[in-house]
């Protein structure tokens, strides 16, 4: 089933969706920082849990914002991986395939929290706006740091 074009979304899924993403990628780079091998190690391993730290950040306050617009987050693995527009991982990625993979989730979210932030500013509830702008922000630096990492 396909899910609704963000702009025929309520903030309420739009917030759940969000809740979903973080989740999916909160277990996606524990395994990669689990499994993650080969010379940038040390590098990658650190990162990925400073990743899923945040991520674990974001699950909450995005909870607690739809909670208090008297909404309803996710809270099972079976609403997150239908809601989520991330995918897990396979358990098969190479070092720079989870790069690449977080990457891409990164930037698909990033496109996802703007039209968040125009509806939310659209209702004129800046609280929303500005929380997922915060989180819009730290991913755009996410970005750029996983893109020079892969040299680009």
């Amino acid at each position: 089933m396909a899910r609704a074009k963000t702009s025929d979304r309520t903030l309420a899924e739009i917030l759940n969706a969000q809740i979903a993403n973080w989740a999916v990628l909160y277990f996606k780079l524990h395994s990669y920082h689990w499994y993650v091998k080969g010379d940038k190690f040390f590098e990658l391993h650190e990162k990925f849990e400073q990743l899923y730290n945040e991520a674990a950040e974001h699950i909450d306050v995005l909870a607690e914002r739809l909670l208090a617009l008297r909404g309803k987050p996710a809270g099972t693995m079976r609403d997150f991986l239908k809601l989520a527009s991330v995918a897990e991982a396979s358990g098969q990625e190479t070092a720079e395939q989870m790069v690449e993979a977080v990457l891409q989730d990164f930037t698909a979210m990033k496109a996802e929290l703007r039209e968040g932030i125009r509806l939310a500013e659209s209702r004129d509830d800046t609280s929303t706006a500005d929380l997922l702008t915060g989180i819009q922000t730290s991913l755009d630096k996410h970005i750029w740091m996983l893109s020079a990492c892969l040299g680009g």
